[in-house]
């Protein structure tokens, strides 16, 4: 049974993705009447203006430039002019770093917070004060403190990582069966025993969604930093990319974006099975 239904979903998305790709190369295969104009100006907007072809590329353009950066993914030949890969690497690795060190404070101070009713009164004001701001408006402060724009794209990374995180830590520690923590009480189990004994596998499903919600919003908002930051990355190379009026290459960034933020979520969305565990 499961196996049809997989099949059938594939072959929907499949009969989904050729509609798709069809309508969209006849969408933009048709030309438009010109006028005259002046010629450097011409020159400038290329065959868009002079000849009447759309100016948004086919699925066909868009196949032939993702094969063109397959080809050589880690070209280097200047600072604007980066291959896929190197703009990949160093995204990632902004992502990687901030998200790093939220996981570090998240977890442990939502443990704090979860098994202390103290600290969960007198720290709830500040989160729930400083949860609903934008990352980005994170950004000039990071710059005028840092003073590094790379390190401050880390530090947006690890401000909108550290919620989901530490709320869903803060949750799945506050929750777990009170019958599991009485019987750690009544064999005298120490906190800290208790804490990784039994609340860790309790709350771990919990905190793997919280962990898989901050590398979504993470990924989605390195682009957005690298884009106000500028110097290399996948989100600065997008917007230079639309400097440069090469749609293409836009549309082949906003793939390669989709699908590492898919491999990243199912990274984790297998870890979140792997520890879950029925009743």
């Amino acid at each position: 049974m499961t196996r049809s239904l997989n099949v059938r979903a594939a072959v929907l998305a499949l009969t989904l993705l050729a509609a798709i790709l069809l309508i969209w190369q006849v969408a933009v295969s048709g030309t438009a009447k010109t006028e005259a104009m002046d010629p450097e100006y011409a020159a400038l907007m290329g065959a868009t203006a002079t000849t009447g072809k759309s100016a948004m590329p086919g699925p066909l353009d868009v196949a032939a430039t993702i094969w063109t950066h397959l080809k050589d993914p880690f070209y280097d030949r200047g600072p604007n002019d980066k291959g896929l890969g190197i703009q990949l690497a160093y995204s990632i690795g902004r992502v990687a770093l901030g998200y790093g060190l939220a996981v570090l404070v998240a977890i442990p101070v939502g443990f704090l917070i979860g098994m202390s009713p103290l600290m969960s009164r007198a720290l709830d004001p500040y989160i729930q004060i400083l949860k609903p701001v934008s990352p980005l408006a994170w950004m000039p402060l990071a710059l005028y403190t840092i003073k590094d724009s790379g390190l401050s794209a880390i530090f947006v990374i690890f401000i909108c990582s550290l919620w989901p995180m530490l709320i869903n830590t803060v949750f799945g520690v506050s929750t777990t069966r009170k019958e599991w923590l009485n019987v750690a009480r009544t064999l005298e189990v120490s906190p800290i025993r208790r804490a990784f004994t039994v609340i860790l596998p309790a709350a771990a499903p919990t905190i793997l969604t919280g962990m898989r919600i901050s590398i979504g919003i993470a990924w989605l908002v390195i682009v957005a930093a690298e884009m106000l930051v500028g110097g290399t990355g996948i989100g600065y190379f997008v917007w230079n990319e639309w400097n440069n009026l090469s749609i293409t290459n836009v549309i082949t960034s906003i793939l390669l974006i989709g699908l590492v933020g898919m491999v990243l979520d199912q990274l984790l969305a297998r870890a979140q099975r792997l520890v879950t565990f029925p009743e």
